[in-house]
């Protein structure tokens, strides 16, 4: 799991750096590797911002949090990355599941 951490009109620390590796390698349980994610970390007076953006089997999923202090959006982050993975992963199970052919069971067109 590759994690990349930058900051936006802000120095990352080692300690921010390190939180934001351990709230996010979590997410490696839920798929096998290789999963990328860009994390951005930046201040929008008065809130404390966290973006991430995480490559997974060719989609791209992008999501952000806002609170009062750094650590604390950085934990919103991980919640709603791990809730969106669960929700990607639980497509792809039912769509193996139904076969696979979205065009085939009607889906589209």
């Amino acid at each position: 799991m590759l994690i990349e951490t930058h900051g936006q009109q802000m120095d990352v620390t080692p300690a921010l750096r390190e939180y934001v590796e351990t709230k996010l390698g979590r997410l490696s349980r839920l798929y096998d590797p290789p999963l990328q994610v860009r994390t951005q970390l930046s201040i929008d007076k008065p809130d404390h911002v966290a973006e991430a953006t995480v490559s997974v089997a060719g989609k791209t999923l992008h999501t952000d949090a806002r609170a009062v202090d750094m650590y604390a959006a950085i934990d919103l982050l991980a919640d709603k990355l791990d809730r969106m993975l669960v929700k990607e992963k639980k497509k792809m199970i039912d769509q193996h599941r139904r076969g696979g052919n979205p065009v085939r069971d009607g889906e589209f067109g």
